[in-house]
C-alpha cells in the first residue's frame, strides 16, 4: 500500500544489450522500497542483468534478472530493496545493465521512495 510519504521516480535505460550505467538524481531523501521496470521490446541470446548503487555502493536485493526466454514489450519486473537503500537529495541512482542480451531494447525503470 502507498502512503503519502511516497514518491516516484522514472528514468530509462536506452538499450539493456549495451553493458553501461545511468545515473538518476534524487529530489528528495528517503529509502527506496521498491523498483519496477519494463521492457519495450524483446531481448535475445541471453538474460538482461540490472543492479543498482547508491553512491558507489550496491543497493541490497535490488537486482534485477529481465529474463530472455518469453520476454516481449511491456514486461515487468520488480525487485524490493532490503538494506543499502538510502538516498539524499541531490544524490543519484547509478542503473547498470550488464550487456548480457542482445537486440536493443529501451527500459524504462521506476522507483517507490519512501520518505
Amino acid at each position: 500500500m502507498r502512503t503519502l510519504n511516497d514518491y516516484f521516480l522514472t528514468s530509462k535505460i536506452t538499450n539493456i544489450s549495451s553493458a553501461g550505467s545511468t545515473f538518476v538524481p534524487v529530489p528528495d531523501s528517503g529509502r527506496i522500497i521498491k523498483i519496477f521496470t519494463s521492457i519495450k521490446n524483446a531481448i535475445t541470446t541471453a538474460d538482461a542483468a540490472l543492479s543498482f548503487e547508491i553512491g558507489g555502493t550496491a543497493v541490497t536485493g535490488g537486482g534485477i534478472t529481465i529474463t530472455q526466454s518469453g520476454s516481449a514489450a511491456g514486461d515487468v519486473d520488480t525487485a524490493e530493496p532490503t538494506a543499502e537503500n538510502s538516498v539524499n537529495e541531490g544524490q543519484a541512482i547509478e542503473m547498470i545493465t550488464d550487456g548480457g542480451s542482445s537486440t536493443a531494447c529501451e527500459c524504462v525503470v521506476t522507483f517507490v521512495i519512501r520518505r
